[in-house]
């Protein structure tokens, strides 16, 4: 049987990423005004977001955005462990809940539970998905429309951007509207989201040349880790999905701080060990576990800026060109995990998914 999966489309749509954000920021910003001015917000406390796979990475990697930028408790759960343990039983907390369900194909059935369970305990709903008329979309109460063009079978990449970036559209308009920033300071986030596109670009070209060298790396190695915190923790758990989505490859993501506790521990001693070490809060620790790591025999990749001084004596850097806030930091990381992978499983001569073959 032929895989419908074709691993060259991967690098294609690596390097549709920086004109996706280009033609999907202003049209979803528009939309998401649409969406926040029919819903009533005023006594929106608690955003609850939630997905599986890409959808739950983009969730987690988002959960910063909603803290900092619209000024609400946000929680990032599987649509399982929310359909069984997180969704609000109190009626008052249900009311000032916001459940924002991720789906790019609009047909995750945990999904379509959770919002039916949503409904029923009094919660407000939002889908955020690519697939205009789906499933999820009629479920919610509204729906952020992040349709995709030209799209062939393959592992998430350009569908996780676009819920990325509906998630810190709605983030940035939530916050507006609760009074957390002025109209003036929107704009200029949203601005930022969309000079990401030549930051994206200008890293795409860079890390090109390196994923084919790292790609040996990888796919002599039994397994990966991926490490990072905050934002970067959501994007960890996505590259080391699209290593074992591409390429087979046993990959794990994990908290910069549980690694130390745990997988510091376990063989073999040159495993590689891949740190997204953007500019922010964790830095520092960031630099600390790179430097633990190195010691203890780890192949060390360091995703970090460019001109990281601090992590260039310490690993080999996967440069990041344009960096810029945090909360907006996966938009960035993102882009080297789809190129790793696939010059991974063209090493080991692999198709995506081809497990399921």
């Amino acid at each position: 049987m032929n895989a419908p999966y074709r691993l060259e489309e991967m690098p294609r749509q690596v390097k549709a990423l920086a004109d996706d954000v280009r033609g999907l920021v202003t049209p979803l910003a528009d939309q998401t005004r649409a969406v926040i001015a029919a819903v009533d917000v005023a006594d929106i406390s608690h955003v609850v977001l939630t997905g599986n796979g890409d959808s739950y990475h983009a969730a987690l990697a988002a959960e910063m955005a909603f803290t900092s930028l619209a000024a609400v408790r946000c929680t990032p759960l599987s649509t399982l462990r929310l359909l069984k343990y997180g969704l609000p039983t109190a009626p008052e907390a249900a009311r000032g809940t916001l459940v924002v369900a991720i789906s790019a194909s609009g047909g995750n059935v945990r999904a379509l539970q959770v919002l039916a369970r949503a409904h029923e305990a009094g919660a407000r709903t939002l889908a955020v998905t690519s697939t205009p008329g789906s499933p999820l979309a009629q479920a919610a109460d509204h729906a952020l429309l992040a349709p995709l063009t030209g799209l062939r079978p393959c592992p998430g990449i350009r569908t996780y951007q676009a819920s990325l970036l509906g998630l810190f559209l709605l983030a940035i308009e939530l916050g507006w509207v609760r009074g957390h920033h002025t109209a003036a300071q929107a704009e200029q986030y949203q601005a930022e989201l969309s000079a990401t596109s030549d930051a994206i670009e200008a890293t795409r070209s860079a890390i090109a040349p390196i994923c084919t060298q790292r790609g040996s790396t990888l796919a002599d190695a039994p397994v990966v880790m991926m490490l990072g915190c905050g934002p970067g923790y959501g994007g960890a758990l996505f590259a080391a999905a699209k290593l074992v989505e591409a390429a087979g490859l046993f990959a794990v993501g994990q908290d910069l701080e549980e690694w130390e506790h745990v997988e510091a521990l376990a063989q073999p001693r040159d495993m590689p060990t891949i740190i997204l070490a953007t500019p922010g809060y964790s830095h520092e620790r960031a630099v600390i576990v790179a430097e633990q790591a190195r010691s203890i025999g780890r192949t060390v990749i360091a995703v970090a800026d460019a001109a990281d001084t601090d992590l260039v004596k310490l690993a080999d850097i996967m440069p990041l060109h344009g960096a810029g806030r945090e909360e907006f930091s996966p938009l960035l990381t993102q882009v080297f995990a789809g190129q790793l992978a696939y010059e991974t499983a063209r090493q080991l001569d692999r198709v995506p998914f081809s497990t399921k073959h």
